[in-house]
């Protein structure tokens, strides 16, 4: 399974929108310029995740979009699903022979989990470590 570019902006959109979740709504250009994406490319994402009941617009000199419910109920996998499709490794996994039915399927609730258990507001309180940071190096 390759997510397209459709299902990465998608993700960061509303990942942008999570952590403005409490400040009212927020233009799709100030998103698009925060994450150098192209404010054109977010426009068509924004139909989808507003039929979906995920988003809402608000009209006006304040205006722009926000998230409907809070980002802890808002998953990876509402939003993948959503802009990218059903989520399985391989087409048609029916027809495979039973071990690397089995595999593929395994594969598939394996990413499923972790979509499902990711919400928008694990990935916006997200802090990059590392592993070196606790170290100090002399020469």
């Amino acid at each position: 399974m390759k997510i397209s570019t459709k299902g990465r902006y998608g993700l960061t959109l509303m990942i942008s929108l999570a952590k403005r979740y409490e400040c009212g709504p927020t233009s799709l250009k100030s998103i698009a310029e925060e994450n150098d994406l192209s404010d054109l490319y977010l426009e068509q994402l924004v139909g989808p995740l507003r039929n979906a009941g995920l988003i809402k617009s608000v009209r006006g000199a304040r205006g722009g979009y926000m998230l409907v419910k809070h980002p802890s109920e808002i998953t990876a996998g509402d939003v993948i699903r959503l802009l990218e499709g059903p989520i399985t490794p391989v087409e048609g996994i029916e027809e495979e022979p039973p071990a690397q039915k089995q595999l593929w399927m395994d594969i598939r609730d394996a990413v499923k989990k972790v979509l499902d258990e990711t919400t928008l507001e694990n990935l916006m309180n997200y802090k990059e470590t590392s592993e070196m940071a606790g170290y100090m190096f002399y020469i």
